[in-house]
């Protein structure tokens, strides 16, 4: 080993102690960064009207109150507070951005607005059609079979563009995507339509296709998740928990939590009925093991 001047040894340490105490001053941060958000409750940013996600009528929860739960569970029992909010253009500025909550149980993997977590669940977007009917085992859009089909569709969202992609568009019937769910709500409208005979075959964002097509002990429609149109634009997404860009330590907690919970969190979401897809686009049809 070579030997260093006295100089530069003085240089060395004064560097090293620098970095050190950079290193120390940096998690002495973030701590106070994470100290931000609350310990003693746990604050949701939520939709107070967007069943089958989130509800604020304690009588009919949603899968993320139920998730929410798990969460605070596992945090020592801690209450749950709710910061209720439509969810709809200004909904995280309004909530985790002003501090008025700390977690959106819900939120897409890759937004760069939030801090995401570990996902908890992937799903895809999913034709509904009646059960029995000549529909029966279509699985894409590009199926013959849905040439002549009057096709609902939510205005915005993947599909249609593989709708119009495919030539299909001219017999869709846009079905709006901002709304409040308090007043309107486009999937049970499409599940009407479709039950009724105004369209044929109905595509929904999975969690909405699963949950809604079997309400009220209905069992009379086949949901299959999209999972043959190709990566662009994508079918399937990853859903995680959304926190704020600072709070690094919190998404640390929550990303054990969802590792350590995973099995109670699938058995909810299949509770729902929501399609939970694994990454090589198989439907999962029971609760993963925790880790």
């Amino acid at each position: 080993m070579f030997a260093l001047k006295a100089s530069s040894r003085a240089a060395f340490t004064l560097a090293f102690a620098l970095t050190v105490l950079g290193g120390v001053a940096a998690e002495a941060a973030e701590g106070a960064l994470a100290d931000l958000v609350n310990r003693r409750v746990l604050r949701v940013c939520a939709d107070p009207a967007n069943v089958p996600f989130s509800s604020d009528d304690p009588d009919k929860p949603g899968f993320e109150n139920k998730i929410a739960d798990i969460i605070a569970d596992e945090l020592g029992g801690i209450p749950v507070e709710y910061t209720w909010f439509p969810q709809a253009t200004g909904f995280v500025r309004r909530t985790l951005f002003a501090k008025a909550c700390d977690i959106v149980i819900g939120y897409a993997q890759g937004d760069e607005m939030v801090l995401n977590t570990n996902h908890y669940y992937r799903s895809a977007y999913a034709l509904v059609y009646k059960k029995g009917g000549e529909l029966e085992g279509v699985t894409e859009l590009s199926d013959d079979r849905l040439r002549d089909k009057r096709i609902g569709v939510v205005a915005g969202t993947p599909p249609a563009t593989i709708l119009n992609r495919v030539g299909l568009m001219v017999n869709a019937k846009p079905y709006q995507l901002f709304v409040d769910r308090r007043y309107f709500s486009p999937t049970e409208n499409m599940l009407k339509d479709l039950r009724s005979g105004n369209i044929d075959v109905g595509i929904l964002w999975g969690p909405n296709a699963g949950y809604f097509s079997s309400q009220n002990g209905q069992d009379d429609m086949t949901v299959v998740p999209l999972l043959k149109e190709g990566r662009t634009p994508p079918m399937a997404f990853r859903i995680t928990m959304g926190v704020r860009q600072s709070d690094t330590q919190w998404k640390r907690e929550l990303n054990e939590i969802i590792k350590k919970r995973q099995g109670d969190i699938d058995q909810v979401l299949l509770d729902f009925k929501i399609p939970i897809i694994d990454e090589s686009d198989q439907q999962i049809t029971s609760a993963r093991s925790s880790q």
